[in-house]
């Protein structure tokens, strides 16, 4: 397709919803440092994460693998113990791949939850 007929943009926002945003928004806000908006999204840098009550769906996802958020952290060793001292649930425990430090958390509602660090080296395309 000529580049002039598709739309090009910039992720602004993901969108959760959930049968409890007010706790599922707190949640993230405290599991990775976002800022509240008054509106109800939690920011992180440039992107928010928005919190919408559904009537269409599950208090659980019962697909939690279909979309998963990940949060680029500095120090995943210090991230992994400030999560587990909120008591989050690990599905995956942090762990040392060959491109950096990854660990999988669920959510209230259930679903899947990445923390990331890169290695200097795959930063830098090594």
């Amino acid at each position: 397709m000529p580049a002039g007929n598709r739309s090009s943009g910039e992720i602004g926002s993901i969108l959760l919803g959930s049968t409890d945003p007010e706790r599922l928004a707190d949640w993230y806000c405290t599991a990775f440092g976002g800022k509240r908006d008054p509106h109800g999204p939690c920011l992180f840098g440039d992107v928010a994460i928005l919190f919408e009550h559904r009537d269409d769906v599950s208090s659980t996802n019962a697909e939690p693998g279909r979309h998963i958020v990940n949060f680029g952290v500095e120090d995943a060793n210090a991230s992994s113990e400030y999560l587990d001292s909120l008591g989050v649930h690990w599905l995956v425990p942090l762990e040392e791949r060959e491109d950096g430090w990854f660990g999988t958390i669920v959510d209230p509602d259930g679903n899947y939850v990445q923390i990331i660090q890169f290695k200097s080296e795959y930063l830098n395309g090594g």
